[in-house]
């Protein structure tokens, strides 16, 4: 088996279009990097946006990409995320900052649950991602 990655996303056809995300990734090779939970929490362990989702959603993909990068690799070889959000009728707003990290061509598999609450009462949203990556 070779150790470049293969990533195929899948579009059943008996299933609806996904609305920003794929139903289907499949990926062969490569290393895969499982990524924990971010949260909004700046370098030095510092609330970014208390009060503001936004601010929080675009810190934590930031810390997503740090953790990316760590591991020499990108969004571009996100499979999955899975969104921890306190209010999901908010979704509009993480998807909108979310398309600015992922391939919206063929984005990567994706969940959203609402929780009561977060580690932190400040915090409105977690995320967390699944890479596959090519081999160092």
């Amino acid at each position: 088996m070779s150790n470049e990655k293969q990533v195929t996303v899948i579009h059943p056809e008996t299933m609806p279009k996904g609305f920003g995300y794929s139903h289907v990734v499949e990926a062969i090779g490569g290393r895969t990097i499982y990524i924990s939970g971010q949260v909004p929490l700046d370098r030095e362990g510092r609330i970014v946006g208390e009060g503001d989702l936004a601010a929080q959603t675009k810190q934590v993909f930031e810390n997503v990409k740090a953790a990316l990068t760590a591991a020499e690799a990108s969004f571009d070889d996100v499979v999955k995320l899975t969104f921890f959000v306190t209010d999901i009728t908010q979704m509009q707003t993480v998807r909108e900052i979310r398309d600015a990290y992922v391939n919206t061509e063929n984005p990567p598999a994706s969940s959203a649950v609402e929780v009561r609450k977060l580690i932190k009462e400040e915090f409105f949203i977690e995320i967390e991602a699944i890479a596959v990556a090519n081999a160092r």
